[in-house]
């Protein structure tokens, strides 16, 4: 059976959903790149959230939690595919024409790459604390992991990401 809140209740859990639905998508997707499978995240996560609303203090990081969490895990399931999705960002637009910001986009577009190659863990690291702009504190309270933990996975995760776009950009001058 489902949990019911009091009207004024629900009425702020629909202004959160509502304010922070774009946002918690796009955090899924730089989760897991994959925009099925972040949809998917929000939508485990939406309900979670629902029915801890009244005793939960910060929703933001209780959401942000529960979407990396479920991203995290819709990416383990073994049924997915390994195949790359195709970003339906770049399927979107390519009806219309190219603007100015080709070279920022492009870089992006490198970065979105190279993070895809990071593990998981040191992934959602990453983009909770780069970003969400959450502190490190903050991470590891939402990741349910120590302060030190995150640092170095903070640290190593940004050396892979380092790695990955020195490598590339190697490749492609050479």
């Amino acid at each position: 059976m489902r949990p019911q809140l009091s009207p004024p209740d629900e009425e702020q859990f629909r202004e959160f959903v509502s304010a922070q639905i774009g946002g918690l998508r796009r955090l899924a997707y730089l989760t897991c790149h994959d925009w099925h499978a972040a949809e998917d995240a929000v939508s485990t996560a939406l309900p979670k959230l629902y029915a801890n609303w009244a005793q939960i203090e910060s929703p933001q990081r209780y959401a942000a939690r529960a979407v990396v969490n479920a991203a995290t895990d819709e990416v383990r399931r073994p049924w997915r595919r390994r195949e790359e999705p195709v970003d339906q960002e770049i399927l979107k637009n390519s009806c219309q024409p190219v603007p100015d910001h080709v070279d920022a986009h492009a870089e992006r577009m490198r970065i979105v790459a190279a993070l895809r190659q990071v593990p998981p863990n040191q992934r959602a690291v990453l983009v909770l604390r780069f970003y969400r702009d959450f502190s490190v504190d903050e991470v590891a309270a939402i990741l349910c992991r120590s302060s030190g933990t995150v640092k170095s996975q903070t640290a190593r995760g940004l050396m892979a990401l380092r790695r990955f776009l020195s490598a590339e950009s190697a490749t492609s001058a050479a």
